[in-house]
């Protein structure tokens, strides 16, 4: 059964038209970091990645754990992924954010390389009816796995999923 979805708010979708984001909220799903850590992962300046932590803050999409002590006794803030771009049912459709979508998922691939993907490909002919029904089971089955309480130490997998018009 399709978990219930609702409707972006202006800022969350704007929240998600940054591919850096998108990709904030993946590392951040299965483990808190911080923003330094954060920044070393992304290849990218801790104040811009800062900046980036602060709106998905802000927006719900992240939240701050208790402080704790790093390495050399500073106090740093790990952040965690709240989970909520998943219960937006427009957002991946938004614009925006579906160049987002596609800019963090190339980025990510690129990181792995190609021969970590487990790729297909598939033309269907569908009428609209049977077409509304394969998107529902294909998310139907992705909440079921989402659902599912995970192991610790087990690894995770991303999904990208996209469904286009074949011309």
């Amino acid at each position: 059964m399709t978990a219930e979805r609702r409707k972006a708010t202006e800022a969350e979708a704007n929240a998600l038209a940054s591919g850096i984001r998108l990709r904030i909220i993946r590392l951040t799903f299965t483990e808190a970091l911080t923003n330094k850590e954060l920044a070393q992962r992304l290849g990218r300046d801790p104040a811009t990645t800062l900046h980036h932590v602060r709106k998905l803050v802000d927006t719900g999409f992240l939240r701050a754990l208790p402080a704790r002590k790093g390495t050399r006794g500073a106090r740093e803030i790990p952040y965690l992924s709240t989970g909520l771009s998943w219960e937006l049912d427009d957002a991946g459709v938004t614009p925006g954010v579906s160049e987002a979508v596609l800019e963090a998922y190339l980025a990510e691939v690129a990181e792995v390389g190609p021969d970590a993907l487990r790729q297909s490909r598939l033309v269907l002919q569908l009428h609209p009816a049977e077409h509304a029904e394969f998107e529902r089971r294909l998310y139907d089955l992705l909440e079921e796995f989402k659902n599912r309480s995970p192991q610790p130490g087990e690894p995770s997998v991303a999904v990208y999923t996209v469904l286009y018009p074949s011309r």
